[in-house]
């Protein structure tokens, strides 16, 4: 049993399923080279997220969702017999394996959920779930794009941040999801996509996976957004996130909130586009949310090679938290949200039954 490919509209595929195991392309090597890997185990699956063949929240619940398939496969293989607890210490290292991004321990708690209905073979019952959560994310991201775009009037320029399109989705893409619809629409004028380093996701991932869909992007560097807001004009600020909180606080690639405080300096507007998942009911705001610390090599290095003068520390926050009162519109599968405070994250979650 294989998935359809979602976000058939989209030349981009991050992952995809297979008997063999999950089919990763790795954004490590893009865009000069497009090489897939294929992750056979859990523990293979809790790798690719640690060192970031496959990243972006949405991506990464999708990825766990299939890592307890293929766990619970080779427990029941393994024997029979107890493979539920056989199966914990993977789904415990799969759970730390980027502390931020909350579709990680969302999509497992779902898998998990469903153990106890189980009887018999548990990979064909996970195995499914795994694909069900898959499409339902497609789904949502053709959703998002739809409603986002409404909000955009024609001759738009846009400003994205890091990678939030099919690459770190099931398919069309959340923040990306809304540029490709409001392209199609007609109602984009120009995108610009900032580097975002260290790990240059705007100039290695955003800039080509929209070429490849034939949707033309310039590159800022990071530093060049204020001259931008200022000398050409940006009508929107457009970002994905990775969690947040119940008061609208939104966790996203670090840079995101000097955007948005840019932007409120500026008229320009700030959209978030993330599915519901996204939203952790649990972290009341945005100071309750781990942040994740990288290894400071990845700003000394660029592309492997030494830039910074030998014997330089760095700290290395991958990202940063901007405050509900800096975003203007939340789109989600369920609702457009504006404002976003916390009343209206409540009435969101109680739509969509958490």
């Amino acid at each position: 049993m294989s998935a359809s490919r979602p976000g058939a509209d989209s030349r981009v595929q991050a992952l995809s399923w297979c008997e063999e195991g999950l089919r990763l392309l790795d954004q490590r090597r893009l865009p000069h080279t497009e090489q897939y890997l294929l992750a056979r185990s859990a523990d293979a699956v809790t790798d690719a997220i640690r060192n970031m063949t496959v990243r972006g929240a949405p991506a990464i619940g999708i990825a766990a969702a299939y890592a307890v398939a293929l766990a619970s496969r080779e427990a029941w293989r393994a024997a029979s017999a107890g493979w539920r607890d056989r199966i914990a210490p993977e789904l415990a290292r799969l759970r730390g394996a980027r502390p931020t991004a909350v579709n990680l321990g969302w999509a497992v708690t779902r898998m998990e959920a469903l153990f106890a209905g189980i009887d018999g073979d548990p990979y064909p019952v996970l195995r499914d779930a795994a694909l069900a959560l898959h499409a339902e994310d497609a789904t949502a991201n053709v959703t998002m794009g739809a409603a986002g775009a409404r909000l955009i009037d024609p001759g738009a320029v846009v400003l994205t941040h890091c990678n939030a399109g099919a690459l770190a989705t099931g398919g069309w893409g959340t923040a990306l999801g809304v540029v490709r619809s409001a392209w199609q629409a007609g109602r984009i004028a120009r995108v610009y996509a900032g580097e975002t380093r260290p790990w240059l996701q705007g100039a290695r991932l955003t800039a080509w996976e929209l070429l490849r869909d034939g949707i033309p992007v310039d590159l800022v560097a990071d530093a060049a957004a204020a001259h931008l807001m200022r000398t050409r004009g940006v009508d929107w600020v457009i970002v994905g996130a990775d969690r947040i909180a119940a008061n609208g606080d939104v966790a996203n690639k670090i840079g995101t909130y000097g955007l948005a405080v840019l932007a409120r300096a500026h008229a320009t507007r700030v959209m978030v586009v993330a599915p519901v998942s996204t939203i952790d009911p649990a972290v009341a705001t945005g100071a309750d949310i781990p942040i994740e610390e990288r290894a400071g090599d990845e700003l000394l290095d660029c592309g492997g090679r030494p830039v910074a003068a030998p014997g330089a520390g760095a700290w290395n926050p991958v990202f940063d938290v901007t405050p509900a009162a800096c975003v203007d519109v939340l789109v989600t599968e369920r609702a457009v949200l504006a404002p976003v405070d916390g009343a209206g994250i409540a009435r969101l979650l109680e739509r969509a039954g958490r």
